[in-house]
């Protein structure tokens, strides 16, 4: 009996106090709150049902119902498997070290307090264990099921048939295999470490382990249990030094070399290896100790070798190979990291595509000494673009916006078009739908009746008219010019961020004309059909937006678009692409067709320097405007390749995936994922394949790298001696990098122009010009995707695009007109800066727009050009160019530039506006050449006048002054866009 009375009060209820008895609720009051209770269990179960009811509508819409349903299935197996694993791993231990107490416990004061706890939860065991054990398990399915890519890029992972130089593994294995084995171990490490702490709680709880208690601190059965859990840890821990070993490849670190350096040197070679295979084998040996405690019952031995591991990982994995960089490394640090120099560069080379960068000499000085001969290769050297579509967006705005609930992209594009027969450089817009500008905002309106953009408009990228407007080749509302007949309507674009419900009863505008207004009903299979009142529901739930429930507006035949940018489309069926930042439009057989360009990325290619997305594809351009930024822009990668072309039909929504690298190997792994979703590159029509082009952020991750990795010789590149910048945009104050520039020209060793992509190199920390880069843009030459590199000589200076814009600015004549550009209220805006080889020299172009007066647009007003020690500012291209080689073109016949008769309008009151603004502007170019200030300040004011005139007028007709924006019809230069020389233009 005296030994009983020590026996844990374990499974028993023990005593209980005297009951205090509580109202219980009335019957209406618990049948109120049962209810209640009911209809919030069934609210939120619809709300998670809406959501996964609407994904699963809008993926069978566009025809990618597998992409939903393989990473939906894969994430649920993912969240089974692993949520079961780790309850299991947590709720056999707590079991076991429950079976494993010691029937009696010893009298002390801390088992007493114990007591109380053992008590309290012993009628409500198997409850806590079921609550204990279902907490992890939903922590860690979900944490699993975040890596689903991970999974699905081990099971079908193919082979890259490239080897690391280090271990002689397949780059499949550091790209597909290890980020899987280290979740696993990771998941491990974490199943064990629960588990341990749950087995060592329920083994105190229940006297198995004693702090205070007098005797032995641990029973055997505790002892025995804890030491196999701490074994599986060392083990564990043994996997993942040899883990480590491989990690050493693609582990990134400082070196003063670059920046995010990838891979193995000297020291990770020659001490941190071989120190992780001996922590491995101590882990090991550790690990054996710890589970022969089972039969030894003693932590003696274990203590002891884990004490030694971690010493040894102090010493060997944290001392020795310090004292080897001190000793070693440092006093002969080029000899010794040499090789492994050599072998970042191969590998970052492969990695981003620049291995194939061919770097040519390049004098930076003319040859030629016959200025005529030199003008006339200008003309065959590249076909200049003076039209920057960076600039010129409120101006197609202003023109060619026709109504105000459309609106063009901040950012326009550059694209090339055939017109009897010969290809030129356009830069074209779609007119979008901006519900900011719609007569009146409300439900109807913004998700009914004005529901889509209309037409394309494109303009000459190398002219404008005299009066400094675009050249359009279309234009107007129905669009017309020399795109032929299209599919017009824009129900998908880069602006159109809204649902609207299409096809029902509501009528949608189309467009408006002379004649008033035009309605249409969607006619497409886009979107999701809500004649399902189930889908209504859904969709109200959704978007929070009831109406959708019960509005008559919907009906028979509506349906709801959604997701409507091509880049959301895109990223949307194909999760595992990088987005370019820049979709772009194309009138592609008869429809209009944005192309977006995709990537492949992976952040394990053994020796290959990493690189942000986000940082090294930032520039000027996506400082101010954020929709250019590249999708998932934090990704750190060391390999991309740009494997998918993309195209979202404006009308229908349609998206297709083209495979485009027919190489790339993680492309092939996603095709094997996901099959079926992805188009073979001999679907690319012809008529497609001419309006792709090599993508601009894939070009700027590029020239990036190749500030540094356009050397092949690592003594070179340890010293840093060639290390090259791109140079912040000078034509702005942003501070950002200037931005790549498409351009159709002719580099040294080609034959002829090729649609290019160029940019610029300074060296580091100085704005000479250190080198030139272009790559062919054109898709359908066989030289596609080819990079080439002008380097210039160390030992002479050559002008880099800052300095020649501050040279642009210094020179007196140059500053005196740009002042007088500057009168009244108007404002100087450079455009694109570009750079054409020429000779060995470079020529730099620019033109210069003025956005002034009552119109507040920018007009091109004046061409920058400069070439050596010679620079012009004159009013059109042909004029500067004549001016800096002293000689006229022989070989081509001046360009449109316009009508030089007063313009005309229908409109009496605006032509009079407009005559009279002619007028003003003839008597200041008068005024100006003679020098008589207060005639031209006169002049101006009159100008000023006329075009507000014109602009109210023209206001009140319904469209902008000068008439949509036909060039036969456009008005004078603005006020205070006076142009000293002569009537404004370009060539």
């Amino acid at each position: 009996m005296r030994t009983l009375a020590f026996q844990m009060p374990d499974r028993g209820g023990g005593p209980t106090g005297p009951r205090i008895r509580v109202g219980r609720p009335s019957r209406r009051v618990r049948t109120l709150l049962m209810t209640l209770g009911v209809l919030a269990v069934l609210g939120m179960a619809f709300t998670m049902f809406a959501g996964f009811w609407t994904d699963w509508l809008w993926y069978r819409s566009v025809h990618y119902s597998s992409v939903f349903t393989t990473t939906l299935w894969t994430k649920i197996g993912l969240f089974f498997v692993f949520g079961l694993l780790m309850a299991l791993a947590v709720g056999v231990n707590i079991w076991l070290a429950h079976r494993l107490r010691p029937p009696l416990s010893a009298m002390s004061m801390e088992q007493q307090s114990l007591d109380r706890y053992r008590m309290g939860i012993a009628p409500y065991k198997r409850w806590l264990l079921l609550a204990i054990t279902s907490l992890v398990g939903l922590i860690a399915g979900a944490s699993a099921s975040s890596q689903w890519r991970t999974w699905l890029m081990w099971v079908n992972g193919v082979p890259f048939h490239q080897k690391d130089p280090q271990f002689h593994l397949d780059v499949s294995f550091y790209a597909f295999d290890l980020p899987w084995y280290r979740f696993l171990l990771g998941f491990g490490f974490a199943a064990t470490i629960l588990a341990l702490i749950a087995a060592a709680l329920t083994h105190y709880l229940y006297g198995g382990l004693r702090i205070t208690s007098p005797g032995a601190r641990a029973t055997a059965a505790a002892t025995g249990h804890l030491s196999v859990l701490l074994g599986v840890f060392v083990a564990l821990k043994a996997v993942a030094y040899w883990l480590d070993r491989y990690g050493l490849a693609v582990k990134s670190s400082d070196f003063k070399a670059t920046d995010n350096w990838t891979g193995l040197r000297y020291v990770d070679a020659n001490a941190y290896l071989p120190a992780k295979t001996i922590l491995f084998c101590i882990a090991v040996i550790c690990a054996l100790l710890f589970f022969a405690t089972l039969w030894r019952r003693t932590w003696q031995l274990p203590v002891i070798g884990f004490g030694l591991m971690v010493l040894s990982a102090i010493l060997i994995g944290g001392l020795y190979p310090a004292i080897v960089q001190k000793f070693q490394v440092q006093p002969n640090e080029q000899a010794k990291e040499a090789p492994y120099v050599q072998k970042n560069l191969k590998a970052t080379r492969e990695a981003y595509g620049i291995d194939g960068t061919k770097v040519s000499d390049y004098s930076g000085t003319s040859k030629t000494q016959d200025k005529a001969t030199l003008r006339d290769d200008v003309d065959s050297t590249a076909s200049i673009r003076i039209l920057d579509p960076n600039i010129v967006s409120p101006t197609f705005q202003q023109l060619q916006q026709i109504r105000n609930y459309y609106a063009f992209p901040t950012n326009l594009d550059v694209d090339r078009y055939t017109k009897d027969g010969k290809v030129q450089d356009t830069v074209i817009g779609l007119r979008e739908l901006n519900l900011n500008g719609i007569p009146k905002n409300n439900w109807i309106n913004d998700h009914f009746r004005y529901t889509h953009g209309y037409g394309v408009v494109a303009a000459k990228g190398t002219a404008a008219d005299p009066n400094g407007q675009p050249v359009f080749t279309e234009s107007d509302l129905p669009s017309r010019g020399d795109l032929g007949t299209y599919e017009q309507q824009v129900y998908y674009g880069e602006k159109t961020t809204t649902y609207s419900i299409v096809g029902g009863p509501q009528k949608e505008i189309d467009y408006s004309d002379d004649s008033g207004e035009k309605t249409t009903s969607y006619r497409g299979k886009s979107g999701v059909n809500l004649a399902n009142p189930i889908n209504r529901a859904a969709y109200a739930v959704a978007f929070s937006e009831p109406q959708i429930l019960y509005s008559g507006a919907i009906g028979e035949g509506s349906r709801i678009l959604y997701n409507r940018t091509p880049k959301e489309r895109v990223e949307a069926v194909a999760p595992w692409l990088t987005i370019d930042g820049d979709a772009y439009p194309a009138v592609v057989d008869g429809r209009i067709q944005w192309i977006v360009d995709a990537y492949t990325t992976t952040n394990g290619y053994p020796y290959a320097s990493r690189t942000t997305l986000g940082d090294t594809t930032a520039d000027s351009l996506t400082a101010t405007n954020n929709s250019r930024a590249v999708v998932a822009q934090q990704n750190q990668v060391n390999y991309i390749r740009n494997s998918v072309k993309a195209t979202v039909d404006a009308y229908t929504g349609e998206v297709k995936l083209y495979q485009w690298d027919t190489q790339d190997p993680v492309l092939k792994t996603w095709m094997k994922a996901f099959p079926g979703t992805v188009e073979p590159k001999s679907a690319i029509s012809k008529s497609l394949l001419a309006h792709l082009r090599y993508p601009q952020d894939l070009f700027k991750v590029q020239r990036e790298l190749l500030t540094r990795y356009h050397v092949t010789n690592p003594t070179t590149f340890l010293t840093g001696s060639e290390v090259w910048q791109v140079p912040d945009d000078p034509t702005n104050k942003s501070g950002n990098a200037v931005p790549p520039y498409y351009l159709s020209m002719k580099m040294p060793d080609q034959a002829s122009q090729a649609f290019s992509l160029t940019t610029t190199f300074t060296p580091n920390g100085r704005d000479n010009l250190s080198a030139f880069m272009s790559v062919d843009a054109q898709a359908d030459s066989s030289d596609y995707g080819k990079i080439r590199i002008l380097k210039l000589p160390t030992s002479t200076t050559v002008d880099g695009p800052k300095q020649v814009q501050s040279q642009f600015n210094s020179e007196q004549d140059i500053a005196e007109s740009i002042k007088l550009l500057k009168g009244g209220d108007s404002d100087i805006e450079y455009g694109n800066l570009l750079t054409v080889p020429l000779d060995g020299g470079l020529l730099y172009v620019e033109p210069v727009y003025v956005r002034g007066g009552g119109l507040k647009y920018p007009l091109l007003r004046k061409v920058l050009v400069s070439y050596g020690d010679k620079t012009a500012f004159e009013d059109t291209l042909d004029q500067a160019l004549n001016k800096v080689f002293g000689a006229e073109s022989s070989t081509t016949t001046p360009p449109d530039q316009g009508t030089t008769k007063p313009p005309t309008s229908s409109n009496p009151t605006v032509q009079q506006a407009l005559d009279d603004a002619q007028k003003a502007f003839d008597a200041g170019q008068t005024a100006l050449k003679k020098g008589d200030w207060k005639a031209y300040g006169e002049a101006q004011k009159d100008l000023e006048d006329a075009l507000k005139r014109a602009e109210e007028a023209q206001s009140k007709a319904g469209k902008p002054a000068g008439g949509s924006g036909d060039k036969s019809s456009s008005s004078p230069s603005p006020s205070g866009s006076p142009s000293p020389s002569g009537s404004p233009g370009t060539g």
